[in-house]
């Protein structure tokens, strides 16, 4: 498989695109003619650019506005079309764009559009190029796959061929699986773009929210399927149009391209077994069986106060490593990490972040395989040094160049406490509080990074993206979207801040970036781990009485069962399928929180109806003086 992007995919000026397309791995490029127009050098000193790079130019695009005209606007399209094949061969790319008509002018006729791309194609093969013709969803009289291919094979010409865009197809509601009816050596490219479902005037849609396969709602392994299925073997390109890419990072960007498309193959070839496809075979996306470890990067007085909270969260000290400056604290099936080395990630991490939930570690049956998929998605790994007595623990880099490491039971890594960890009793132990595992953790970022990572999740493991949901702060707007497996052993909310004025904003600020703000356990009684909790001495995010009011109002709950909620802080939601508890710690430091849910098995929510009210009483919290930012 030839892997290809559109310079318009992407932001910078035209040498920054190149520089990113090939550092992210792709073998071609389309040339989008403003990019060419807004730069300052010739054609050729563009094509060996392109070459010096190892790239190819897959194609030149767009020309607008060709067949169907009447004269004298049919003979000055074809005089537009040598002046561009004159730029294509400097350029040295064979293939042109040619995008149905939308002028008002066009007369449209399959026969007539038919006859207007055969006489062009006569004059592409003699000079060895060839022409490809594309429906636009919003094409005036062609706006579908289906006429456009008709229009290509009553061209009848070897120079002449079909470009399919899954945006064009899809966004319309065209069944992919006709596509499958065409040969494939008609078909001269294949452009991908998912897009967020929106109910919008098309054009708009296309040209402002179009992202990554893998990264929306479209069908588009549907789609790419269907185009397997002909035979196609040319290259596989992405084309996206999207406000928030033209903004971002060039080489980020173009590494969940690169990721997107290896990460669409690779499914394409484990859905249609029996076609024959130049992908390589990938280890597969990775199970997880939950969440071993949260690990923690402070320095000596911050782990202090930070094994104080979790004291009163009913955690026990129960490992010192043998050789560091870690400790493990555990209760039911939680293990959370608190590292003050002095040197390596953790310290480097604290330096940048100050005490922070840095590093993530989660059980999977094979840790190396696990490790290998990451890497075939474009994931960087991550190694320090260990020393003796110490495993080697595969991991890569996460959210905000944090860690996520890989446990498996099959290996002497399934033995991690037994190995680097001394045993130990903790005098200064609570009352256990019936927390029983991690039931999500809740991840804070910029809004412009959710995309990548929400494809970088999707690409690795088996779990699949909720709808967004829009959790109001009083400050703005925190978009909300939940990657998680159907057993729930890995739930991962991503909140994306557009502005520094929410709670979610601030953290991200005064932590110098994005990483894990809380982390949600689970209990099977929070009542009951409420009182536990106020034995330990914690204090509870106070939440306004008026909630209480309207949750009787709004949900018939009886009194005793408000009254018992608002004694204990407890936030409450409910679905068709359960019930859903919540109640959370006060801040920590610059904005970290803990949260403790009770959910019924029905339940699939993580509440976010009280956002709103939790942020609220946050905000009106203090942040503590027990973990002061240095």
């Amino acid at each position: 498989m030839k892997t290809s992007i559109a310079t318009v995919s992407i932001s910078g000026d035209l040498p920054e695109k190149l520089e990113a397309i090939a550092a992210a791995g792709f073998d071609g490029v389309e040339i989008f003619e403003n990019d060419f127009l807004a730069y300052d050098q010739s054609p050729r000193e563009v094509a060996k650019r392109v070459a010096d790079l190892g790239l190819t130019i897959t194609l030149f695009q767009p020309f607008r506005d060709f067949e169907g005209l009447p004269e004298p606007q049919r003979g000055q399209a074809f005089e537009r079309a040598e002046r561009k094949f004159d730029l294509m061969g400097e350029l040295g790319t064979d293939l042109i764009l040619i995008c149905s008509n939308v002028s008002p002018l066009a007369l449209g006729g399959i026969d007539r559009a038919a006859a207007d791309l055969r006489a062009l194609g006569e004059r592409a093969a003699k000079r060895g190029l060839r022409v490809g013709y594309e429906a636009l969803a919003w094409g005036r009289h062609v706006n579908d796959h289906r006429d456009a291919w008709e229009i290509v094979r009553r061209a009848d010409h070897a120079n002449v061929g079909l470009i399919l865009d899954s945006f064009h197809t899809l966004s319309r509601g065209i069944d992919p699986d006709s596509i499958r009816a065409i040969p494939g050596d008609k078909i001269f490219i294949v452009q991908l773009a998912d897009a967020p479902r929106i109910d919008m005037d098309l054009l708009y849609w296309s040209r402002h929210f179009r992202n990554m396969p893998g990264e929306g709602d479209l069908p588009v392994t549907d789609f790419m399927r269907a185009v397997a299925a002909t035979g196609y073997n040319g290259p596989v390109s992405l084309e996206i149009f999207n406000d928030q890419f033209r903004s971002g990072s060039p080489r980020a960007i173009a590494a969940d391209g690169h990721r997107s498309l290896v990460y669409l193959m690779d499914q394409v070839r484990q859905a249609e077994p029996g076609i024959a496809l130049d992908v390589p075979v990938l280890p597969p996306r990775v199970a997880v069986q939950g969440v071993a470890f949260v690990e923690f990067a402070a320095d000596e007085d911050e782990a202090s106060a930070l094994s104080g909270h979790l004291r009163q969260l009913g955690f026990r000290l129960t490992g010192r490593h043998r050789r560091k400056a870690v400790e493990r604290f555990s209760t039911g099936d939680i293990n959370i990490v608190v590292n003050t080395e002095r040197e390596g990630m953790a310290h480097a991490a604290y330096l940048t972040h100050g005490t922070s939930a840095y590093a993530l570690g989660l059980l999977v049956e094979d840790a190396a395989a696990t490790v290998a998929r990451a890497q075939a998605m474009g994931a960087p790994l991550f190694s320090q040094r260990v020393g003796p007595d110490q495993l080697s623990i595969p991991a890569i880099r996460g959210i905000g160049g944090g860690v996520i490491y890989f446990l498996d039971e099959k290996s002497p890594l399934g033995r991690v406490w037994d190995i680097e960890f001394e045993t130990v009793e903790d005098p200064l132990a609570g009352m256990d509080a019936g927390l029983k595992s991690i039931d999500h953790v809740a991840q804070t970022m910029n809004y412009e990074e959710m995309l990548t990572w929400i494809l970088f999740y999707r690409s690795i493991f088996v779990a699949e993206k909720s709808p967004m949901v829009d959790v109001v702060d009083p400050a703005g707007l925190i978009r909300s979207q939940v990657i998680e497996n159907e057993e729930g052993s890995l739930r991962l909310t991503l909140n994306g801040a557009e502005s520094h004025r929410t709670l979610a904003g601030r953290f991200i600020a005064e932590t110098f970036g994005s990483s894990i703000q809380h982390l949600a356990f689970a209990s099977n009684d929070i009542l009951a781990t409420a009182a536990a909790l106020a034995a330990n001495g914690m204090q509870t995010l106070e939440i306004s009485p008026n909630y209480y009011q309207d949750l009787q109002a709004r949900l018939a709950l009886p009194q005793k069962t408000v009254d018992a909620l608002k004694r204990a802080n407890v936030l409450y939601d409910r679905d068709a399928n359960g019930e859903f508890f919540q109640l959370y710690s006060t801040n920590i430091g610059e904005g970290f929180f803990f949260e403790v849910v009770q959910r019924s098995a029905g339940y699939r929510g993580y509440g976010a109806v009280n956002a709103p009210f939790r942020i609220a009483a946050q905000k009106r919290e203090r942040p503590s003086a027990a973990m002061p930012r240095k």
